[in-house]
């Protein structure tokens, strides 16, 4: 702006001395329009790309007014406004006004140097300078902060930006940012003030920002990142309020920087409140037509329940539902909350009425440059000229964001065409949705394992989910292919495949090699938000090998019956029935999981059977400020042949350090009197006790603790010969040690066998990962 000012001040000058009058000190601040020339052409000088026609359009002066030092200060500040020059200079000869410009350097190239944390590509979408392009002071200085917030993102809050500008003449030049990264700057420490209810680790668990660890070159939680902090406070908010704490809030969370140490030290402060249990629940409908007693079906908030954000938001979206199947499409439900403190209760009243009548106009899609249109409008259950809901728009954006796909997704609304239209903006900003995975471990089953996938679950920008995986051991490979349809023929319906092949040779617990190829085609049809069923064709070859080792007058009967049978095809149809209310797939700490399977084996194929499963699981916690989690697990199995076909070895059941912790692997169960071999059994039954907590000063690195006791037993075979076969029950108590690393949550168990019987074969250390679903 000086310079501005400075030429402003010569063009005045220019124009009285023009005029004839001399000057002194004073008149230099009295120069009067009626001295101003009146200007008979504007000359342009200087130019070679920008035409004359587009510089004398950002002149304010036109031919035949009267000039002045405003007009020539506004006409400089156009022209320097457009980022097109690198000088300006306007003056008056005689009548003409002369612009004489130096036009800014085309850009040949662009280049980083140094960066190696973030990636060349990654840094091109966040400069706005682009190759021929022009190059502006401005714009680099622009350029430089977005590269250093880019940084600051990363982790690397020391980063430095050194911009060059490399003139290769003919007014062309490269620009090269050299990039001094620095060290990641990690969060030292995560506090929190003010909890009782619940204890830190708990909360922390709740954080995506998490603590440096000694795994921190693996991960990138333990960065420091504002909106990450942001979000965090939301998480919180959300978790109490699930809790029953509705006057729950964040009083303030600050992120101190160690300069010296390169570390940030976060605080978050909270104010708990007091827990509100559910006091009288109402349903009072305005619309004669909707009976609010006949909606107290689709209720999920219970007199005497803690309160629940959630259960107050499914039973809304529920509510919603099902008056729009009604044909009531524009009913609204909303929830009036009426605090007692005294009591310490809320008492609801889901109100209902007709609400406002709005369609949706047009449904904007906007920063997806992978994911088609069509997988983001499938979450919405509005389309297009439908009745416009709230409910069922919020009910959308936790779709979109549980998909995984975006690091970000906005859902806004504006006015359409008429009043009674609106505009649905959808606003995403896409992430990595790919992965390798390479692992390693130790199965006290298998030996060492290592293991390779390649995975991507928005398979070409569809929705659609891939993986391919290989994995090996001291005596086991594997190999499988699988892919998913999440909506298939259109509707929620997911659908997939797997391919597999796997071999296993003889190891301290398995005295015989195996072969297992096959598929499986499956579906997954969602009943509830909670409920599924998964049907499912499998088509698999199985067979036992080695015979020549086991050509003994001690081999094993089931393994001489499965030999001389040779290959066998099972050609199975199956199906599960879930139910799923757990807070957490990976580390639950309160909900259901139960599952009952069933699958019917002679559909062709050479093997008839029916097997039936049922496993349920649940979490609760004993105690929040500790963090203490319970857990109770029930399972039973059972397999019948039929059709004259007895239950062969690699179809029956085996039980062993899996179920009941302090066995081995095919530890109990039916077994061969003379070779000791385990021939699995027909009929099991186990439970299960545990209790999990945080370890102290360890649980920063995801490192947790358990104490269990485990019962079961498993019985019936159909082998021949002389075999063990007792109903007794066995049983183990023990402690384990749970580690949530980068590789998923592995487990190291130490159990004790209680009770047994002679024949069993006990472990009482086993390794492997943590229980799944």
């Amino acid at each position: 702006m000086k310079k501005i000012k400075t030429i402003a001040w010569k063009a005045a000058l220019a124009t009285v001395m023009c005029a004839g009058a001399p000057l002194g000190p004073v008149d230099i601040f009295a120069i009067s329009p009626a001295f101003a020339q009146t200007v008979s052409q504007v000359v342009v000088k200087g130019n070679a790309r920008v035409s004359d026609d587009t510089i004398r359009s950002y002149v304010v002066l036109k031919p035949g007014q009267r000039s002045s030092a405003y007009d020539i200060d506004e006409s400089l500040k156009a022209l320097y406004q457009t980022g097109l020059f690198k000088d300006v200079d306007i003056r008056l000869s005689g009548s003409s006004l002369v612009v004489e410009v130096q036009e800014n350097a085309v850009i040949n190239r662009i280049s980083f140097e140094g960066n190696k944390r973030v990636k060349d590509k990654q840094l091109e979408t966040v400069v706005t300078s682009k190759s021929r392009g022009i190059l502006s002071d401005n714009r680099i200085q622009t350029d430089v902060q977005r590269i250093l917030e880019a940084y600051r993102r990363a982790g690397r809050f020391g980063a430095r930006v050194e911009p060059k500008v490399i003139d290769l003449g003919r007014n062309r030049a490269d620009l090269v940012f050299e990039i001094t990264e620095g060290a990641k700057t990690s969060v030292a420490k995560v506090s929190i003030l003010g909890n009782k209810a619940f204890g830190d680790s708990r909360l922390q668990n709740v954080l995506t920002t998490k603590e440096s660890g000694w795994l921190s070159w693996l991960l990138t939680d333990d960065v420091y990142d504002a909106d990450r902090l942001a979000a965090d406070e939301e998480r919180l908010r959300q978790f109490y309020l699930n809790h029953g704490y509705a006057d729950f809030r964040v009083v303030s969370s600050v992120a101190d920087l160690d300069r010296e140490r390169n570390k940030f030290f976060v605080t978050i402060t909270v104010d708990e409140g007091e827990q509100y249990r559910i006091g009288d629940v109402e349903v009072d409908s305005a619309v004669p037509e909707v009976d609010g007693e006949a909606l107290r079906s689709q209720v999920h908030t219970g007199s005497g329940d803690v309160y629940s954000v959630d259960a107050v938001s499914k039973s809304l979206e529920d509510m919603t539902i099902e008056i729009s199947k009604s044909g009531y499409a524009f009913a609204r439900v909303t929830p009036r909350a009426d605090r007692d403190y005294e009591n310490k209760v809320i008492n609801l009243v889901y109100q209902v009425d007709e609400g406002n009548r709005a369609y949706v106009e047009r449904i904007n899609i906007r920063g997806n440059t992978r994911t088609r249109d069509y997988v983001i409008r499938r979450e919405f259950d509005m389309a297009e000229g439908d009745a416009f809901n709230r409910v069922l728009l919020d009910r959308a954006k936790r779709r979109l964001d549980a998909l995984g796909f975006f690091e970000k997704v906005a859902v806004t609304t504006a006015p359409g065409t008429s009043a009674d239209r609106v505009v649905l903006n959808v606003d995403v900003v896409e992430k990595g949705t790919g992965a390798v995975t390479l692992g390693g471990g130790y199965s006290t089953s298998d030996g060492f394992i290592a293991d390779v996938s390649v995975s991507e679950k928005n398979f070409m920008g569809r929705g659609q989910y891939l993986k391919v995986s290989a994995s090996g051991g001291a005596s086991k490979q594997s190999y499988t292919l699988s892919f998913t349809e999440p909506y298939f023929l259109g509707r929620r319906l997911a659908a997939g495949f797997d391919l597999f092949h796997s071999t296993y040779e003889d190891n301290d617990y398995r005295d015989y090699d195996y072969k297992r190829d096959g598929g499986t085609i499956r579906f997954g049809l969602p009943i509830t938000e909670e409920i599924s069923f998964n049907p499912y064709y499998t088509l698999e070859q199985k067979e036992i090998s080695n015979y020549d080792s086991y050509n003994l007058p001690t081999a094993s009967p089931g393994i001489k019956q499965a030999q001389d049978e040779g290959a066998t095809i099972k050609s199975a149809l199956g199906y599960s029935l879930v139910y799923n209310s757990l807070d957490s797939m990976t580390a639950p700490t309160s909900g259901i999981y139960g599952k009952f399977s069933q699958e019917f084996a002679g559909v062709g194929g050479d093997v008839r059977f029916i097997k039936s499963t049922v496993d349920a699981r649940y979490y609760h916690e004993l105690y929040p400020a500790w963090s203490l989690v319970g857990m109770l697990r029930v399972g039973a199995g059972h397999i019948q042949g039929f059709g004259g076909d007895d239950v062969r070895l690699l179809d029956a059941f085996s039980q062993g350090g899996d179920t009941i912790r302090g066995f081995a692997s095919y530890g109990f169960g039916p077994r061969d009197v003379n070779s000791g071999e385990g021939l699995g059994g027909k009929t099991y039954f186990n439970a299960t006790a545990e209790m999990q907590f945080p370890l102290p000063y360890l649980d920063s690195v995801g490192l947790s603790g358990a104490v269990f006791a485990d019962a079961g037993t498993l019985f019936g075979s159909d082998a021949a010969g002389a075999i063990y076969d007792e109903r007794s029950i066995r049983s183990s108590v023990g402690a384990g040690v749970i580690w949530a690393s980068p590789f998923g949550r592995l487990r190291l168990d130490y159990g004790y066998a209680l009770t047994k019987e002679d024949y069993d074969e006990t472990q009482v250390i086993r390794f492997g990962a943590a229980s799944s679903f």
